[in-house]
């Protein structure tokens, strides 16, 4: 006759209370959720019971799960009371050997002195090692593009275009606009206390055109198009496009590097002149309101009070910061890891990095044209 080999527990009610353990307590059977809920129940009732009898002789089979359970519900010692045949004793002698085993406490790696600011230096270096890296291969795909120009990238560089350029034309002109009124009317509150009205010309002709158009237009870019960048790169490298490119034999910096840099750099000027005119007729518009100034003599006053140096330092700012943009928001999306919260580390980080270096390369500007007459 078969015997049962359902793992099941029973307690006898006589005079000395005798847990007796029947079945195959083994993984498979004990994998059941019924079983096992029943028997979880039943163990935990039974640690309050230290003096309890076991009896194991009806057990049908056991393996080192089923005897974890019983070994935590005697409190990881034998009972004093217990009949178990000799050839399921070993299992439980394991486990007592295993518990005199002393497990090592972690111990802390020794952090030297100023590890933590070395660890930065480092990864600067590695990122100024690598921006290093993107530039000498970009001078390299741009000679190659002037060699055999028919030969280029243009679509790839057309449709940057129009994502980085033409895309972005209402948002810097909602923020070029506002920016304009609010300058004017801060500004104009001020000069009008003093007589100066006919000065918010000059102020509004040479913050907007030199400094506020081009710092601003970066930064939009920077958070729109140059995250847009990174995101791009970061997906291609997480579903392993740019490896199969590398496979075919096309070249990432010449195909998707390089038009992006060339976008960018031709777009930020005309970005720079598209924020500059809302940010002015925003202004005008203040101005009118304020200080009763009309339109037409706002801009026929603008070409007098702002040279035409002061123009083309703000054209040479929006090449060069759409040059920064790209490069940067280039390398950091190649430097996405295969994973969803490397990319979002490194759009943010890429959009942060953007941002500060624009902002260093106005300080820079600002240094470097000094002599430049306002």
């Amino acid at each position: 006759m078969r015997r049962d080999t359902t793992p099941t527990l029973l307690i006898s009610a006589n005079d000395e209370p005798t847990v007796q353990v029947h079945g195959a307590w083994l993984t498979d059977m004990l994998a059941e959720p019924t079983t096992m809920r029943k028997l979880s129940t039943l163990l935990a009732g039974l640690l309050a019971k230290p003096n309890l009898s076991w009896d194991l002789t009806g057990l049908t089979a056991l393996d080192h799960i089923g005897a974890q359970l019983l070994w935590q519900t005697w409190g990881k010692r034998f009972p004093e009371k217990l009949q178990l045949e000799e050839n399921y004793r070993s299992l439980f002698a394991r486990l007592e050997e295993l518990q005199k085993i002393a497990i090592p406490a972690p111990q802390k790696a020794a952090r030297l002195p100023f590890g933590r600011l070395g660890g930065l230096a480092l990864n600067f270096a590695l990122h100024v090692i690598a921006i290093t890296e993107l530039i000498g291969q970009l001078v390299i795909d741009l000679a190659r593009f002037a060699r055999h120009p028919t030969k280029g990238p243009w679509k790839e560089i057309s449709a940057n275009i129009y994502r980085t350029g033409f895309q972005a034309l209402a948002i810097t002109a909602l923020v070029g606009l506002l920016i304009g009124v609010v300058l004017s009317y801060l500004s104009g509150q001020q000069l009008r206390s003093y007589g100066g009205d006919l000065f918010i010309v000059n102020l509004l002709g040479i913050s907007i055109i030199r400094e506020l158009g081009p710092m601003l237009a970066a930064i939009l870019i920077a958070g729109r198009s140059g995250s847009a960048i990174t995101a791009q790169l970061g997906v291609m490298k997480v579903t392993e496009e740019l490896d199969a490119m590398r496979v075919m034999g096309i070249p990432i910096g010449f195909r998707l590097i390089m038009p992006k840099v060339i976008a960018l750099a031709f777009t930020m000027p005309m970005i720079v002149i598209w924020t500059d005119i809302m940010a002015l007729i925003g202004g005008a518009i203040s101005a009118q309101v304020i200080l009763d100034m009309s339109p037409g003599f706002f801009f026929h006053k603008l070409p007098d009070a702002v040279s035409l140096a002061n123009y083309w330092i703000g054209l040479g700012k929006g090449v060069v910061f759409g040059i920064l943009i790209a490069l940067i928001s280039c390398h950091y999306g190649l430097r996405i890891k295969p994973n969803t919260e490397s990319l979002g580390q490194g759009t943010t980080s890429s959009v942060v990095v953007s941002i500060t270096s624009v902002i260093i390369a106005d300080a820079f500007f600002a240094v470097i044209f000094s002599n430049i007459a306002y």
